[in-house]
């Protein structure tokens, strides 16, 4: 249901609020470049400092201007479970396609906690659900037996979004999911074609942000069995990867959408502008990726 390359999109902001003409610009930008789908209110959508009036509101103008083109997978996780629940119902209400629910982050619960959290959220709302596991920004690994638990016991746990970064992880995953019907997809951009290798069904990317075409071009190439394609897309595609997480992520990918004119690099505290040293390398890794920085940047 959510295989391809869906975007995990940036929250513009402009004056402190957000700014929804860029955001209507940035959708159709991706639409236009071919994504399976868009994800709003997601790591990279700054979704830590959104209120929860401003949360409802971005998903319900990514479902409108969407307009049923591509599915809407709508970011509805929070370190607390009844705020899940209550995101997660809006996201249905609103008509979302799916909902994407972060492990708990700060309060660390144990695998029975985490099995329970996301039971919950299932039971209280009937919308597929997609787990999200990054322990790098949560401090919580959702474990495979975890995950196949969620998957057995709960009929609308559809999907992983798996950004650990380790492939013997997801791979354990995979195998111990056997044939259920259920989408691993790759939450690292870096290691989109590997995991594809292993029955990754696509991508949730901050990458796409920038470079949507390139990103869709790669997983429908693997689809149509050009191997060749798909890795020379892939190895394009590293340097400018890891330039986009050289400071915390959404920083780098802001401004890189500032830079090609989608937006302005306005950032919420804590997060602050890049360095300006950082800023050239990012700059340097665009245009050697090919993307039109505007002059003067």
């Amino acid at each position: 249901m959510f295989e391809g390359c869906f975007t995990a999109l940036i929250t513009p902001f402009s004056g402190g609020s957000v700014d929804y003409g860029s955001l209507s610009r940035c959708i159709e930008f991706q639409i236009a470049n071919g994504v399976s789908g868009v994800v709003p209110c997601g790591t990279t959508g700054e979704s830590a400092t959104l209120t929860e009036d401003e949360h409802r509101e971005v998903i319900e103008f990514t479902i409108r201007t969407v307009k049923g083109r591509v599915r809407v997978l709508a970011g509805t996780g929070s370190n607390c479970t009844e705020t899940s629940v209550k995101l997660t119902r809006h996201a249905k209400a609103a008509g979302a396609d799916g909902a994407l629910l972060i492990t708990p982050y700060y309060n660390k619960p144990t695998q029975e906690g985490l099995y329970q959290h996301y039971r919950t959220v299932a039971e209280a709302c009937d919308i597929p659900i997609v787990l999200y596991n990054v322990p790098g920004r949560t401090g919580v690994n959702l474990l495979p037996e975890t995950v196949v638990r969620l998957a057995s016991d709960c009929a609308n746990i559809v999907g992983l979004k798996d950004a650990t970064g380790s492939l013997a992880q997801a791979s354990e995953t995979l195998e111990k999911i056997g044939s259920r019907d259920f989408d691993l997809v790759s939450g690292e951009d870096g290691i989109v074609l590997p995991l594809l290798s292993i029955g990754a069904k696509g991508v949730i990317s901050v990458f796409s942000n920038i470079a949507p075409r390139s990103m869709s071009d790669l997983v429908a190439a693997w689809k149509a069995g050009d191997i060749q394609r798909a890795r020379a897309i892939h190895l394009s595609h590293l340097d400018l990867c890891r330039t986009l997480f050289i400071e915390t992520n959404p920083v780098p990918v802001k401004t890189a959408a500032a830079l090609l004119g989608y937006c302005r690099e306005d950032l919420r505290l804590p997060l602050v502008p890049m360095t300006q040293a950082n800023r050239q390398k990012l700059i340097a890794s665009m245009k050697a990726f090919g993307l039109a920085v505007r002059e003067g940047a």
